[in-house]
């Protein structure tokens, strides 16, 4: 496997960034009342993901990649919340992206797990 040479080839980042257009896509429909509270709250978090990773992605020392890719842990358990808050409240159907979501956080942990083996050695 040829290794990835930018944040966009790796696998886990492109589902990030389909999530986040799917978080996007349903809080298009949240009511107008909550455009400066849940809607922002949840696509800042949601572009967090993402965003870290990138950012992480590019530091040269292994410590500090693993300190990005764990904020952006953070805000996927931020994000999982405001999912589960919207679908509590009735504003859409929240299911297909908390999967999304497992599945990211599930493939970060795992791109940390390596990341951290790599410390190890």
């Amino acid at each position: 496997m040829e290794k990835a040479r930018t944040f966009q080839d790796v696998k886990l980042w492109q589902k990030a960034h389909k999530w986040v257009l799917g978080v996007y896509q349903l809080t298009n429909a949240f009511p107008k009342s909550e455009q400066f509270c849940l809607t922002s709250q949840m696509r800042r978090a949601a572009i967090s993901v993402p965003a870290n990773f990138a950012e992480g992605f590019r530091k040269k020392s292994k410590a500090e990649k693993l300190r990005y890719y764990n904020i952006a842990q953070g805000s996927l358990s931020e994000s999982q919340y405001f999912l589960i808050l919207a679908g509590d409240l009735g504003y859409g159907d929240t299911s297909g992206l908390m999967g999304q979501l497992r599945e990211v956080d599930i493939m970060l942990d795992a791109y940390m797990r390596r990341v951290g083996e790599r410390i190890a050695k």
